[in-house]
């Protein structure tokens, strides 16, 4: 099966990044402040806690030394106090973690729903052309993985960069007053980490982007396998995709293995760097211990905050490989975000009920691609309630003249207009509710018979759904169907045949009951007596009202008011059937293809 190439590229550094993620969470900066005043109080109370710890530990030494010296011993009433404090303090920080990760974990989902939510808003106006760029496994990355993995990144990252920066200027003002000497020596480690950090950060992000791109191509590979399981296997290619998946496997592979060894640097070097610091302390403290100059519990204090000093580095180290992360997933999402949107180019508002269904085109000119032209000064007129049946050779441009006729793509030149006003001056969702489309790729959703004949007109009633169902002749299989209308179709709508599905879609057609009605190749997934069953009911519906018919079968569009023959997008014949056999030009030909 062809694969689409991908296109990643960067939208922003790694600051930039940073600064549109904060923008986003602007929302929440009451919550935020929240999260911050009780992380602020955690850690607050965890600081303090080690310097009461150092005061119970002398108060020991202290007892000890008297004990032995023919005093009174340990005072275990100031004791019990120190320790009745100690307690007080760690519950109380206790207390403050539990409401700052309750605080964060909902701003996190919070987060994450808007933003969900702003994807799927955004899928809905996007152009149709970026879905032909790109996998549906791909955009599906971006609304899973990549949402998930910012959530991940704000959830730990925000309290943890609090906590840090709280828990490095707390430690230092405490060590500040226990000994400025050995606070300069243990103060140290902190510029040396931070430029560590940097240094690992910068080599290390753009594995991280290869990461999640890498991620979006392997849900892509994923999902282009299990929509065409069926041709995978008709044709005995499962070789060839398990060996394009494997290889986009070990790509994914290789990215993550490489983000995570060279940010997975950052703690043990965090630790080396601690455990030195560490050491020298240790050695420090002793000689000053010696020489009277600082107490046994005030070296024990210390050293503590020592280690709680290098702790919230080496913590902060760890996450940053989830920021990282994260910031490569939000260069995704904000580039989705930012995609160019279909624009509408009107203000006024066209009186809808007035519309008859006149249609023309004036010297239409069209290419997927600028420098490739597929529709060639394509001129036609048609009156209201005409019936119109276009035909022509696989690649005529026959679907592409309906696509421009919805707005699904912008005409290169010339102009479409509909009751001779440019389709251009229409809004585009009032310009479809003119319209009512039947297409050969039929599409149903995870849900009962009854609401996905109900997606033509949401307010219809019951009654009106079934009456939609009878005129399609569709009404006796419905009734045959487990639970009728109200069976539940699964998500792939596997549990009915694909010529089933073709009927549904034409009953949701005659439900929305359109002033224009377009159907291409509608009747192409059924058998010849219930062609025949369709025809009569499309012929009902289409009285009075103005008909686009793409056909192959010819003998659907006999009774056509008007049939353009197109080739290589252009008009080539224009008639009736019976003019364009008198012919024996270019539909005559076509026509007797079919019986040779």
């Amino acid at each position: 099966m062809p694969r689409r190439e991908m296109k990643v590229e960067k939208i922003d550094d790694f600051g930039g990044t940073l600064k549109r993620i904060v923008r986003t969470l602007k929302r929440f900066r009451i919550m935020i402040a929240l999260i911050i005043i009780f992380a602020i109080g955690s850690t607050i109370f965890s600081i303090i806690g080690p310097r009461i710890m150092g005061n119970a530990t002398t108060e020991i030494f202290n007892g000890v030394i008297s004990k032995f010296s023919g005093g009174v011993g340990i005072n275990y009433s100031s004791l019990a106090s120190i320790l009745f404090l100690l307690g007080i303090l760690y519950v109380t920080s206790a207390i403050f973690s539990y409401v700052q990760q309750v605080l964060m974990a909902n701003v996190g989902q919070k987060y994450t729903y808007i933003l969900r939510k702003k994807i799927a808003h955004k899928l809905n106006r996007l152009p149709m052309n970026y879905f032909d760029k790109n996998q549906a496994g791909e955009i599906l990355s971006t609304i899973t993985n990549d949402v998930d993995m910012m959530n991940q990144g704000i959830i730990q990252t925000v309290p943890q960069l609090v906590t840090t920066v709280t828990s490095v200027i707390g430690i230092i003002i405490m060590m500040l007053t226990i000994n400025f000497t050995m606070t300069l020596i243990a103060v140290c480690i902190v510029p040396i980490s931070l430029a560590l950090m940097v240094f690992i950060v910068k080599r290390s992000q753009k594995h991280f982007e290869n990461h999640q791109k890498y991620l979006a191509r392997v849900n892509g590979s994923v999902e282009e396998m299990y929509s065409g399981h069926n041709v995978i296997k008709a044709f005995n290619v499962e070789n060839k995709m398990l060996d394009n998946f494997s290889k986009e496997n070990e790509e994914l592979c290789m990215a993550a293995w490489k983000s995570n060894f060279i940010s997975g640097l950052m703690h043990p070097l965090m630790v080396f760097l601690g455990n030195i610091g560490y050491v020298v302390i240790a050695i420090i403290g002793g000689i000053f211990c010696i020489k009277n100059k600082i107490t046994v519990g005030n070296i024990q204090s210390f050293i503590t905050y020592t280690r709680n000093l290098t702790n919230p580095i080496g913590q902060m180290a760890q996450v940053f490989n989830v920021v990282q992360a994260s910031v490569a997933a939000a260069e995704r999402i904000f580039k989705f975000l930012d995609e160019e949107e279909e624009i509408e180019t009107t203000t006024t508002k066209v009186d809808l009920a007035k519309v008859k269904g006149k249609v023309e085109f004036k010297h239409v000119h069209f290419g997927y691609n600028k420098d490739k032209i597929v529709i060639n000064d394509f001129n036609a007129l048609v009156t209201p309630g005409q019936k119109i049946a276009i035909v022509g050779p696989t690649g005529a441009g026959k679907t592409t003249i309906v696509k421009l006729l919805m707005r699904f793509y912008s005409v290169n030149s010339g102009a479409i207009l509909v009751d001779d006003i440019n389709i251009n001056d229409y809004d585009r969702s009032d310009l479809r509710t003119i319209f009512g489309m039947v297409l050969q790729d039929t599409w149903m959703f995870n849900g009962t018979v009854m609401e996905n004949l109900k997606f033509g007109r949401l307010d219809a009633t019951d009654e009106e759904v079934i009456e939609a169902a009878k005129t399609a002749n569709v009404h006796h299989f419905i009734n045959t169907l487990p639970d009728g209308y109200k069976m539940v179709m699964n998500e792939e709508t596997s549990n009915i045949s694909q010529g089933q599905k073709q009927l549904l879609t034409i009953a949701r057609a005659i439900l929305a009951n359109p002033k224009i009605l377009i159907l291409d190749e509608a009747t192409s997934s059924v058998d010849t007596r219930t062609e025949i069953l369709i025809q009569n009911a499309m012929d009902k519906l289409m009285k009075g009202r103005t008909s686009f018919i793409i056909a192959h079968r010819l003998s659907t569009i006999q009774n056509a008011d008007l049939i353009l023959v197109m080739d290589k997008g252009d008009i080539v014949e224009v008639g009736t059937h019976e003019s364009l056999l008198e012919k024996n030009g270019f539909y005559a030909k076509i026509y007797n293809s079919q019986f040779e």
